[in-house]
């Protein structure tokens, strides 16, 4: 059960969709982005010094576009970095503003230890910035959802439909708590993610909106490990349609060389030398600037320039995350933007 001590009078109810309330696209103008520094030595073996690194510079380039929140400078403590799945899904109102959902996170799956601490950061981001929350004990992370603003929800069956997150609710339920809560009439569901990705599968590994009719998905060469799950995916996108009923425009982005990390031999999921999940389609787009992580693994210079022909006239910045990938995600994972 989730616990939450936000006070009553920020404690919103029923169905934010039919109070007029939607989730916007990434693309649209952002207030603040929310960040948490790598700090847990578990989750980066043998690199968080360099993890930390390559997360400063990234923050560095990302306060000069929008105003950067970080957590730890706030008095928020958590047991870890990946904001964008524990922390609030925001959404907004023509007239009433910003809102948000909190959802419940269960480390994954249970897959680790417990997140007290992370599962309580949107409780304590409303109560602090006095912004109205919808509390659920419904399992979603943010990471596992991408929105056109405009009525269509991407995401994965691997990851949503899967038994250890909410296992009693039909893909009826969870399309129904994503209409609800996002304002969203249309799922697009895919198969599933790449390897190494202890999420079971995050949408933003391996497809993302960067348009409301446009769609950048992974595709990786024959002989790859992911190979065969993102052709599925692709396959499946060919035919995907948007809330119009009209199709999407999917435009391929090339996957890393297969990058591996030697992880300790107790690290779940990644125990020995194991494939991290380097993607660029882990971007986090911020007030007219894509931050694209590149990895020095032979497919960076096409990445970026595959982003930059579907983003005209954004500035595109490319970070280095050779290192913070090695905690199994990056610079999307490590972001939870809050609309302006």
């Amino acid at each position: 059960m989730k616990q939450d001590t936000a006070p009553d009078s920020l404690k919103l109810e029923g169905s934010a969709a039919a109070q007029g309330f939607h989730m916007p696209a990434e693309w649209e103008r952002q207030a603040c982005v929310w960040v948490v520094r790598p700090h847990n030595e578990e989750t980066w073996p043998g690199c968080l010094k360099a993890a930390k690194s390559e997360w400063d510079a990234w923050r560095a380039k990302l306060s000069k576009v929008v105003e950067v929140r970080e957590t730890g400078a706030l008095g928020i403590p958590t047991n870890d970095s990946w904001i964008r799945d524990f922390g609030p899904i925001f959404v907004k109102h023509a007239t009433r503003g910003v809102a948000a959902h909190s959802f419940r996170f269960n480390g994954w799956g249970d897959k680790y230890e417990a997140r007290t601490l992370d599962d309580a950061v949107p409780t304590a981001i409303s109560t602090r910035w006095s912004i109205p929350m919808w509390h659920h004990d419904f399992v979603l992370e943010g990471g596992s959802i991408d929105v056109n603003g405009t009525g269509t929800v991407l995401t994965t069956s691997q990851c949503l439909a899967s038994e250890n997150r909410n296992p009693q609710a039909a893909r009826t339920h969870i399309e129904s708590t994503l209409k609800d809560a996002l304002g969203v009439t249309n799922s697009v569901w895919l198969p599933g993610g790449i390897k190494g990705d202890d999420t079971d599968g995050h949408i933003d590994d391996i497809a993302r909106f960067v348009s409301r009719d446009t769609i950048v998905a992974l595709r990786a060469p024959k002989g790859h490990p992911d190979f065969e799950v993102l052709e599925e995916n692709w396959e499946v996108l060919q035919s995907a349609v948007d809330e119009k009923g009209v199709r999407f425009k999917i435009v391929g982005l090339p996957v890393p060389n297969p990058i591996e990390y030697d992880y300790p031999a107790d690290r779940f999921g990644a125990g020995g030398r194991s494939m991290v999940p380097a993607s660029h389609a882990n971007f986090l787009l911020s007030n007219q600037t894509a931050f694209v992580p590149i990895f020095d693994s032979g497919s960076d210079e096409r990445a970026l320039e595959v982003i930059a022909s579907v983003l005209p006239g954004w500035k595109i910045e490319a970070v280095m995350a050779r290192n913070l990938v090695v905690g199994l995600g990056s610079l999307h994972c490590l972001s939870c933007q809050q609309p302006g």
